[in-house]
């Protein structure tokens, strides 16, 4: 079987310059196809979970750091699938996944990071997030669901967060999938078609995607100012599903 090398230093967002989501590709596949390439694809990506249960149990045996995983990315883009993937081979006793949906009233009357501080993954052990504190200069950007200059400060708290977690042990990976527009009614228009699909679709769906550009440009300030050395972030084409887990799984 001929191989098949992927660069994936051009998923990383710098962390000075320019950036702009604009020119990436959310469907770039760097000229693999599924029906020639996706058996290979699929190979690779058992070696790789062989691979991460074996560092998993060393993770764990050594107790010194933690892994935190931080899943953004607009409505169908995969971030449930994803998750289902990628964390396969990881033994659930030291990895938990959390949710982060609308704060409760308990959550809005404290600082943004209060809610996210307690799920942060102990050392030995791995936590996902899908969605995350990022949700508090993107939607809250978008929506107008703060004041100008307290969403302006966040980035900086977000950075010390990060750093502060990083200086601790906490190795943090964050990852952005990236959908076109065109891409997310495709996959709503089949939510509405299939009823066991129904369950997803929910009303702020559309509401969001009214304001897609609105929220691109959050995203680009947001994967701007927080890529750092620390806690990268890393912008994965999502369009290709059977491509994408290999890419984060790396």
């Amino acid at each position: 079987m001929a191989g098949f090398s992927l660069d994936y230093s051009r998923y990383r967002v710098p962390t000075k310059g320019k950036f702009s989501l604009g020119d990436i590709d959310p469907g770039d596949s760097q000229g693999l196809v599924k029906e020639r390439d996706g058996q290979e694809v699929e190979e690779r990506l058992s070696r790789i979970q062989v691979r991460l249960d074996e560092l998993q149990q060393r993770l764990f045996a050594e107790s010194k750091q933690a892994l935190l995983l931080v899943l953004q990315g607009m409505d169908t883009s995969g971030k449930d699938n994803a998750i289902r993937r990628v964390i396969a081979p990881f033994n659930p006793m030291a990895c938990r996944v959390t949710n982060f949906k609308s704060p409760s009233h308990a959550e809005q009357v404290r600082d943004f990071l209060w809610r996210v501080h307690s799920h942060v993954p102990r050392k030995g052990s791995i936590g996902v997030f899908n969605r995350s504190h990022y949700e508090d200069v993107l939607i809250a950007r978008v929506h107008g669901l703060a004041p100008p200059d307290l969403i302006e400060n966040r980035y900086d708290h977000i950075n010390d967060f990060e750093k502060m977690l990083a200086d601790h042990g906490t190795r943090i990976v964050k990852v952005m999938l990236h959908i076109s527009k065109d891409y997310q009614l495709e996959r709503l228009r089949r939510r509405l078609k299939r009823a066991d699909k129904h369950w997803k679709f929910l009303p702020e769906d559309l509401r969001d995607r009214k304001r897609w550009d609105d929220y691109m440009e959050a995203y680009n300030i947001a994967l701007r100012r927080c890529s750092t050395p620390h806690a990268p972030w890393y912008v994965i084409p999502a369009q290709n599903r059977w491509l994408r887990n290999l890419i984060i799984s790396q």
